[in-house]
């Protein structure tokens, strides 16, 4: 039985390194329940490698980090999980349909085992509130960057997680799909579901954010509400995107 905590979420003095570059030097971090905290700030600031290490995709080299009240360590339930990498042009190119890569994400639920009815309807559910229902015996390699990245985070809604992480889910995505991706992840505050998600501006999501966290040089610099000034020139850039981001989830206890 998992402990009870007041955080889904608990980072606490992080530490960490790319190659032999520092790129998190002591951050804390906090998700409450229910609650929805971006991550802020410019190009190499530390945003995308502080959630690849939540997950344990990038090990920490000093410092602790714990998920629903359980070390990272010895955290098994990622089906609590939902995890939207950044999307990279690479990742539309699978050769899958969008039912298939959504039914990817309820891996972590069903365990490989052949899916139930209840398994079918959470995929289907996922690809309908992302706005994808009229689309998803396609393939992936006939959508629009926008609407891949729909598939993505229909894919991480599929196993119905109590928490989202998501690394810049509006980047290089239309207008209409902003809305919808937004649309969205209101209909999953809603439901309780806590998000800690990367932004290089706050945009259509402002109004659901919580707190804001902002990361410079690997260092946490406020911490409290979404700071007025902070928008796309305040932090020009963005961390860049890891060449095989999209598909490190299949390699990781995301999905296992």
């Amino acid at each position: 039985m998992e402990p009870v905590t007041d955080s889904v979420v608990s980072v606490s003095g992080a530490r960490a390194t790319l190659g032999t570059r520092t790129v998190l030097r002591g951050v804390d971090l906090t998700v409450g329940h229910g609650e929805v905290v971006a991550l802020l700030g410019a190009n190499g600031s530390g945003k995308s490698t502080m959630v690849r290490s939540v997950i344990g995709q990038v090990p920490l080299t000093d410092g602790s980090i714990e998920l629903f009240g359980t070390p990272l360590r010895r955290f098994r339930q990622w089906a609590r999980i939902g995890y939207v990498p950044q999307r990279t042009t690479a990742a539309s190119g699978v050769p899958a349909t969008v039912r298939e890569v959504v039914s990817a994400g309820r891996l972590s639920r069903t365990r490989f085992r052949f899916s139930s009815r209840a398994d079918r309807a959470a995929v289907e559910r996922a690809i309908e509130v992302v706005g994808l229902a009229d689309r998803m015996k396609d393939s992936v390699t006939a959508l629009s960057g926008g609407q891949h990245q729909r598939v993505l985070i229909a894919r991480a809604l599929a196993s119905e997680p109590e928490l989202l992480i998501m690394d810049e889910p509006m980047a290089g995505v239309d207008l209409a799909s902003q809305d919808i991706l937004a649309s969205t992840l209101r209909r999953q505050v809603a439901d309780g579901t806590s998000v800690l998600l990367v932004l290089h501006e706050l945009g259509p999501l402002e109004p659901l954010i919580d707190r804001a966290v902002v990361l410079r040089d690997g260092c946490v610099v406020h911490d409290g509400p979404p700071p007025q000034a902070v928008g796309q020139h305040a932090l020009p850039g963005h961390d860049h995107v890891h060449p095989h981001a999209a598909d490190e989830p299949l390699r990781t206890g995301l999905l296992t």
